[in-house]
């Protein structure tokens, strides 16, 4: 005889303790992580294959497996508690202080926002601003980060994406450098004298902000320095050149203070700055953009962009 079909909605509980399992294949694990005893996890999977009529796990002496009906379920499962994790994430946010949650890459972090952010928060002394630098992109969908402040080509960002201001890169040196052997370094050839801090990144940006690039675009495709500084941050790029270890392929919007306050020079002047399809970009999360504070940051962003365009075009 066939049994009825069940209509009472599952509880949240269980279908936890479900995707805990499923993903870690462990009921030890799965207790250990939602901080239960394994006998309450077991209980909780029980409850829920008897719920849904089905079994769930086949349960082995040193193993656990997923069945049929259990692969079936956890797409939705984990669906279902994603979203709602974000939304406990929201309203407590809400209710809370105002916190504006900012993903960037390390050197824009660094070079960039950091220098500027006691500005904003002298304005906005209720706006709590955490900053999030990965050198890898963040899922804005997620609710973990309010808005993203990346460096990509126009392709690969989504829609909606500001464009901040463009790529400019350009040898910089210390001007102490320049009193000193190895000198002189007056026309792009005589980098080969030269110690030189390169990108050291296997990401496709590196290839734009290279000096093999560059050297090959100012005609000089087989040049050798007297040795390479291979540093993977370009924040690092730039505190070598302004320690004097060498010369940094620097990225001009992220330097142009140091520019304007003599701590870092240009060597070949215009003559040696180069574009790159890559350019700096402001993202805001599509549940984010309607709360009151990202929208000031943003803002603020948008201000902050608008300056560092005009200074760069002043440099």
């Amino acid at each position: 005889m066939n049994q009825p079909l069940r209509q009472r909605p599952l509880s949240i509980g269980p279908l936890r303790a479900f995707e805990a399992v499923a993903r870690l294949l462990s009921f030890r694990a799965a207790a250990e992580e939602l901080s239960l005893t394994q006998s309450a996890i077991s209980r909780q999977i029980q409850a829920l294959e008897e719920e849904i009529g089905c079994v769930l796990f086949l349960r082995g002496t040193r193993k656990v497996e997923l069945s049929g009906d259990g692969a079936m379920l956890l797409p939705t499962a984990v669906a279902v508690l994603s979203r709602l994790d974000q939304t406990v994430r929201q309203i407590r946010r809400a209710r809370g202080r105002r916190v504006v949650n900012v993903s960037t890459f390390a050197s824009f972090a660094s070079l960039w926002l950091i220098p500027r952010l006691e500005a904003f928060q002298r304005a906005h002394e209720d706006i709590d601003i955490r900053v999030s630098a990965y050198d890898r992109k963040v899922d804005l969908d997620d609710g973990e980060s309010d808005l993203a402040l990346r460096y990509d080509d126009a392709p690969s960002v989504p829609a909606g994406a500001e464009q901040l201001f463009e790529e400019i890169l350009s040898p910089c040196v210390s001007p102490w450098y320049l009193k000193k052997p190895p000198a002189p370094l007056k026309r792009p050839a005589d980098l080969s004298g030269h110690a030189l801090a390169e990108e050291d990144d296997p990401r496709p940006s590196a290839e734009y902000l290279s000096w093999r690039r560059w050297l090959t675009e100012l005609g000089q495709p087989d040049l050798q320095p007297r040795r390479w500084l291979y540093l993977n941050f370009t924040y690092q790029q730039v505190q070598a050149a302004l320690t004097g270890q060498g010369v940094a392929l620097a990225r001009l919007p992220l330097v142009h203070e140091h520019l304007e306050r003599g701590e870092l020079v240009e060597p070949f002047g215009q003559a040696g700055r180069l574009g790159s399809p890559f350019s700096y970009w402001l993202i805001t999360g599509p549940n984010a953009a309607r709360r009151p504070e990202v929208q000031q940051f943003a803002d603020w962003v948008r201000a902050q962009a608008a300056v560092t365009r005009g200074q760069l075009a002043g440099v």
